[in-house]
């Protein structure tokens, strides 16, 4: 099914090679025909060298199983792949999936590096009333931030409308798992050495740039930038090493990407109001 809601995005680069690419992303339920593999691949690159760990075809069927609730966005039809998708699911109505099971146990284990984070999912998890949902939100590299506001209003409104409907959405907290990557002194040197160069070549630098110069104490930095909102409405924000190992080791010459994890617990009362700030910071 088609949602109403539209994004056009206008690529402009600023180089002399001047280009100019309009994009209309169209938002669509999750197609339980055509989706699957997408989907799939999309799991498997938000939960990284880790996704082995869990069965991700009954994660991604599971997905597929609620196309009323959740978004996906693609630029070439119904029929075409998903460039992006944003869901939830009930963690606790789902708790015996093989994939929801493998994802509640990794959670509570990465948990306990953050003890105050590990004592309030346990509490949550033990609740009957209301549930925690699971937010996965994941994304091709090229797709911009400002895709993610309208997915997380229409999410509201759909968990909102199951809800009144006295269906499974009625949540007390929401985990978020996002994808993050850290950098070493030296790898931030030479990645600001690299962006400076390409810099000359512009006629202006923009805000973002000096942004992008501050190094975080930790080194920890978001694959995406809305992450910046959502943590400000967290309870709690663990950023955790990945389980398995790579399968090459990183060097001082590779400059591989030491990819981590980060989980993410919001009070369902916060999600309104980071989806509102969310529109804000990243307006079209």
């Amino acid at each position: 099914m088609s949602k109403r809601k539209q994004v056009s995005h206008d690529d402009d680069k600023s180089d002399s090679d001047v280009s100019l690419v309009n994009v209309d992303f169209d938002f669509f339920d999750p197609n339980p025909d055509v989706d699957y593999h997408a989907i799939k691949r999309l799991l498997g690159q938000l939960f990284q060298r880790d996704a082995d760990l869990f069965p991700l075809h009954d994660l991604t069927e599971l997905i597929l199983s609620q196309p009323e609730v959740g978004s996906t966005i693609k630029t070439d039809g119904k029929e075409s792949d998903p460039y992006a998708l944003l869901t939830v699911l009930n963690m606790h109505v789902h708790q015996n999936n093989p994939a929801m099971k493998a994802l509640a146990e990794y959670i509570l284990d990465k948990a306990k590096a953050m003890p105050a984070l590990h004592a309030d999912l346990v509490s949550i998890f033990a609740q009957t009333s209301k549930h925690v949902g699971l937010i996965i939100c994941e994304r091709l590299i090229n797709m911009p931030v400002q895709v993610i506001p309208p997915m997380y209003r229409m999410l509201i409104e759909e968990i909102e409308r199951a809800s009144a409907e006295k269906r499974p959405f009625d949540f007390s907290h929401y985990i978020v798992i996002s994808r993050t990557y850290h950098l070493t002194p030296d790898e931030e040197k030479y990645v600001s050495a690299n962006t400076q160069h390409k810099q000359k070549s512009k006629k202006k630098r923009t805000s973002s740039t000096s942004a992008e110069a501050t190094r975080p104490e930790d080194g920890i930095y978001s694959f995406h930038p809305e992450d910046d909102v959502i943590i400000q409405f967290a309870s709690h924000v663990l950023d955790y090493c990945l389980t398995k190992t790579p399968t090459e080791p990183r060097n001082a010459e590779s400059f591989g990407l030491d990819t981590r994890g980060r989980i993410m617990l919001v009070p369902h009362v916060q999600l309104p109001p980071l989806s509102y700030r969310m529109s804000e910071v990243y307006a079209p």
